[in-house]
Formats: structure tokens, sequence, C-alpha cells
């Protein structure tokens, strides 16, 4: 399936469509995946209303990854669910597990950012692109960096400028939004 899904036309809608809904584990509406998509299984990954991924996505969903609602993700962002062991003996056994990654509703995750097995990434937060999560991350907040770690929080006065910001725009442009 994720070849088929990897060589269909940029617009065929309605056939990358049908193949999210064999393929992941749920979908709502709205659901944008750019080819390339790689994951391991699908069957383990939730997706809420309105998602977009960028190019080269992966996915590795050993086990569960949640994605909430108004996600977005920038060009070649990787969740990785599967974990081995720290001890060489054990993890020379061939041991592999799984670690759930949650996302929030309303995140926007940069170009390039890593989330690592176990991470939940809280609502309306941004994650600046380059990161590498291997924390969780509390809601309400941008952050950033290798390793991810908060650098402020996501205040009012900054919805309202956006907020007047989307209203000039939409006064200029015609677009309603």
């Amino acid at each position: 399936m994720l070849y088929e899904y990897n060589q269909l036309a940029f617009d065929d809608y309605e056939k990358k469509e049908q193949i999210q809904k064999q393929l992941f584990g749920s979908i709502r509406k709205d659901i944008q995946i750019l080819a390339p998509f790689r994951c391991d299984y699908g069957t383990n990954i939730y997706i809420g209303d309105h998602f977009f991924a960028n190019y080269d996505c992966i996915m590795l969903d050993v086990t569960l990854i949640e994605i909430g609602d108004h996600v977005l993700f920038g060009p070649r962002v990787v969740i990785y669910t599967p974990s081995h062991p720290l001890d060489e003996e054990v993890r020379s056994t061939g041991l592999e597990f799984g670690k759930t990654v949650k996302i929030g509703n309303n995140v926007w995750i940069g170009a390039n950012t890593i989330v690592n097995p176990g991470v939940t990434i809280g609502d309306n937060t941004v994650i600046g692109s380059g990161s590498v999560v291997t924390k969780n991350i509390p809601a309400n907040v941008t952050a950033l960096g290798n390793t991810c770690r908060v650098i402020r929080e996501n205040s009012d006065k900054e919805k309202q400028a956006w907020k007047e910001l989307q209203k000039d725009y939409e006064k200029e442009s015609g677009i309603h939004f």
C-alpha cells in the first residue's frame, strides 16, 4: 500500500484517502500526507481531523502513535516508537519494544524534527525545526533544540497579534480563513 500511495499523482485525493483508510488504525477528515511517506505497519497510527504531513514523513509505529486535531508536520518529520534495551547483552538477543507517542491538538512540528519513543507533546505547542524531542513537552509552549527544550510559553498577547495579522491579510487578499 505504501508503494502504491507514494506513486499516486499529487492530486489523486480520492485514491489517497482510500489507501489511508485501509492503512491507518483510524483517520478522521481532511488528512493530507505528501509522498513520500513511510511507516512500519500503519495500523498503530491514529490521526485526528485536519492533519497535514509534508514530504518525507516517517512514522515507525511498532506501537501507538496518536495525533490530535489540527496538527501540522513540516518536511522530514520522524516519529519513532521502537526502542532497544540499553544493556548490550539483552540488546544482542534482538529484544525490541515500543513506547507510545502522543501529539496533542493544534500542534505544529517543524521540518527535520525527530520525536523519540514515549514522548507526549501537549496541545497548542510549536516544536521548532531541527529539534530532537526526547522528553515530554507541555501544552501552550514553543520548544526547540537538540535536545528539545521549552523556550517560552505561548501568550494571549501573541495570539491576539496573530489574529490581527490574519484580519489584515483577509482584508487585503479577500481570502477568509
